[in-house]
């Protein structure tokens, strides 16, 4: 079987082209705004969400290419979130993937807008889709219940001590939501039943929850230049995260324990191998 390395990487040529056709061109008025768009979109980036969306859709017998513009809008949305993340009021980041942020390259007003033009495009893919509760479900899980709400408890945290149920909130919100998201699309779109909607979910949570603790210690240990941005950003925000709560050590047998977890939820039906290898995939990241 391809292993999960080659499985996410066999899909982002096909992802970017996608991304770059659904994208207004550069040429088209106004330019300012339209470079600004796809100057984050298309910056590179591991495209997970989209990947996931994918790959679920496959695993419940979807077929053809339908599933590419919605599993895109997906990744428009996580390009607007790092676009607002990393403005001066909210983490006040200068690099991103290797690159100025969009703020620093087109100034902070035109990064809000790049990014609400990015919300708006995605809602758009998402519509064409064809079923109102996709359109329902993301709209949530990147609302005050979901990616919002993680944003406003992670700056909320700030400068005080963390728990771990304020922690996991946080997580839950900013990352585990649209991730778990992207695998409910994908599956729904497949047409598969709502215990495996209902399994898919429950395993998309706990791969985003570890894949942001992760997030966590790879900003403490990381090489800057394959992580794409400064490490110890958090620890200068004096961000609450795991390693600051529980240590590096503890936080990575959290992580191990989430995954197991995770691929507890979906069984042991063969067909889940390539979600069991994905999950695996994302845990290595943390060593």
């Amino acid at each position: 079987m391809i292993s999960a390395e080659e499985l996410l990487k066999s899909e982002i040529p096909i992802i970017d082209k996608w991304l770059d056709d659904l994208l207004p061109a550069e040429t088209e008025p106004p330019q300012t705004i339209h470079r600004a768009m796809r100057y984050s979109v298309l910056s590179g980036g591991k495209r997970l969400r989209p990947a996931l969306a994918i790959i679920a859709f496959r695993r419940f017998g979807g077929e053809g290419d339908r599933i590419y513009p919605p599993a895109c809008a997906l990744e428009l949305i996580h390009a607007y979130s790092l676009i607002h993340d990393d403005l001066p009021s909210m983490d006040n980041d200068d690099v991103r993937r290797g690159k100025p942020t969009n703020h620093k390259v087109f100034g902070e007003a035109i990064a809000i807008l790049a990014g609400d033009a990015l919300h708006a495009l995605a809602f758009r893919n998402l519509a064409e889709a064809g079923d109102i509760r996709i359109v329902a479900d993301v709209a949530s899980a990147i609302g005050t219940r979901g990616l919002v709400g993680g944003q406003v408890f992670d700056l909320e945290a700030e400068d005080t001590e963390p728990t771990a149920e304020i922690l996991e909130g946080i997580h839950r919100g900013k990352t585990a939501a649209l991730i778990a998201v992207s695998l409910r699309m994908g599956a729904r779109l497949a047409g598969a039943d709502d215990e495996d909607v209902d399994a898919v979910s429950a395993y998309g949570e706990k791969i985003g929850l570890a894949f942001q603790i992760i997030d966590d210690i790879l900003d403490i240990t990381a090489d800057p230049k394959k992580l794409g941005k400064p490490v110890g950003s958090d620890e200068e925000h004096n961000k609450a995260t795991y390693p600051r709560l529980f240590g590096i050590e503890r936080s990575r047998q959290i992580a191990e324990e989430l995954i197991a977890s995770a691929k507890a939820s979906l069984g042991d039906d063969p067909n889940n191998e390539e979600l069991h290898a994905v999950a695996d995939f994302i845990l290595r990241r943390a060593y």
